[in-house]
């Protein structure tokens, strides 16, 4: 089945070298891979997501994803194959592997979080399987046989006509950028932190403080970067991932379906106590992530997806999508993003590390969370090298009792997504 590509055109076009679009989450088992089962693992999870295992194309001046019968790529290395490349069979998704690592690569527009997660929820239950001879508990798991719905299929957005519109609000006052206020405009090595902390501990402190991991984290954030830059202008504004999926009543849906709820530190509330913050930030999450706002979030999306879908050049639609980019991190301090609790199932005594990286943000921070295994593993993704930031969030960890672990730094290292108009 041929789709035109539509939710995926702002991805598509904002994608590039220095920041490729994609999401790669990378998994370290308790044993060496065996490449041998791995290599059937993909094969089987991949005859499960046919939505996948496409060709990006262009037919009568529209891209479309196209079936792609060619194997998923699979390399012996970290740094994976250059995805929509004869490298990589010219798929838009790709998996590599080394000692105890194994590595899932796939564009971002083609879907998101919640979606990739799905995939290795099955390349696990396959891998685990036969790599340990054992029976695994197959519940909630999408595996090969299934009926494979339209709902899981079809773009729940492009043929809505009944979103809400907003009406014409206030535009938001210009967010305090990272780079600028820490000097760091000369910083250019893009790097990633990760920590780790106690599922249960800090479960236990947000019960504690009226949080939740996602608000908690930006809410810390928020405080370290107050601290940091006291006279800074700009409003600390951090903008915390949604996912719309429950508001669209698709819950099915592959794409790439996230928006944003916008947690503003504003000035009265800095010397208020950590919990009365946390109350506030949930307050913010809690009628941002309303229904009806929540489409209209989506109606924007689908907006911008349209006008760039009615321009007719590729120059176009890149310098299009270039300026809606710049404008929207001009309104954004840092991004924090939590798909959820992982639930690998049984197959989670297996791994000992879960990363989950992305292009950090344009204005210079991105804060990946994921729950796997008993541990919160929250990844900084910058696009420089500098530790100002993640140090002045581990003071507040441990003003606050929470104990950590700095796992290591590492080069964000994605591989790059070849595009059609550099060819």
């Amino acid at each position: 089945m041929e789709q035109i590509l539509f939710t995926e055109l702002r991805s598509l076009y904002v994608t590039g070298k220095e920041s490729p679009n994609e999401i790669r989450i990378r998994i370290r088992m308790r044993d060496l891979i065996d490449p041998n089962v791995l290599r059937r693992a993909v094969d089987t999870t991949m005859e499960r997501y046919p939505y996948f295992r496409v060709e990006l194309q262009k037919k009568d001046g529209r891209y479309i994803f196209a079936e792609n019968c060619r194997p998923v790529v699979i390399t012996n290395s970290l740094h994976g194959a250059e995805l929509n490349s004869a490298e990589s069979n010219y798929h838009m998704i790709a998996f590599c592997w080394h000692d105890n690592w194994i590595i899932l690569d796939v564009f971002h527009g083609m879907t998101d979080g919640t979606g990739a997660y799905e995939v290795v929820r099955t390349l696990l239950y396959y891998y685990c399987s036969e790599r340990y001879n054992v029976e695994l508990n197959d519940e909630g798991i999408r595996l090969v046989g299934d009926e494979i719905s339209e709902e899981e299929w079809l773009d729940p957005v492009v043929n809505r006509t009944d979103l809400p519109r907003s009406g014409q609000g206030k535009q938001m006052p210009d967010a305090l950028n990272l780079i600028a206020a820490a000097g760091l405009e000369k910083d250019l090595r893009h790097t990633v932190y990760s920590v780790a902390i106690s599922e249960s501990e800090f479960m236990r402190f947000n019960l504690d403080n009226d949080g939740s991991p996602g608000t908690m984290v930006s809410l810390l954030l928020s405080r370290a970067i107050s601290k940091l830059f006291p006279a800074a202008g700009g409003v600390i504004r951090i903008a915390l991932c949604v996912n719309q999926r429950k508001a669209l009543h698709a819950p099915l849906a592959h794409q790439s379906l996230v928006g944003a709820a916008f947690l503003e530190y504003k000035e009265k509330m800095r010397n208020w106590p950590l919990e009365k913050q946390a109350t506030a930030y949930r307050g913010m999450v809690f009628a941002q992530t309303q229904e009806v706002n929540v489409l209209m979030g989506a109606a924007s999306m689908k907006g911008v997806n349209s006008m760039l879908f009615s321009k007719e050049s590729d120059r176009e639609r890149l310098d299009m999508a270039s300026y809606i980019n710049a404008m929207a991190g001009k309104i954004i301090t840092a991004t924090v993003s939590y798909v959820g609790k992982a639930d690998y199932k049984e197959a989670e005594r297996y791994i000992r590390d879960f990363r989950l990286w992305t292009s950090s943000a344009s204005n210079g921070l991105t804060v990946e969370i994921s729950a796997v295994n008993g541990r919160f593993t929250l990844d900084f993704l910058q696009t420089f090298s500098s530790p100002v930031l993640v140090n002045a969030f581990l003071n507040e960890l441990e003003e606050n009792g929470i104990i950590y672990d700095l796992q290591d730094v590492n080069e964000l290292d994605l591989p790059n997504i070849k595009l059609p108009w550099t060819n």
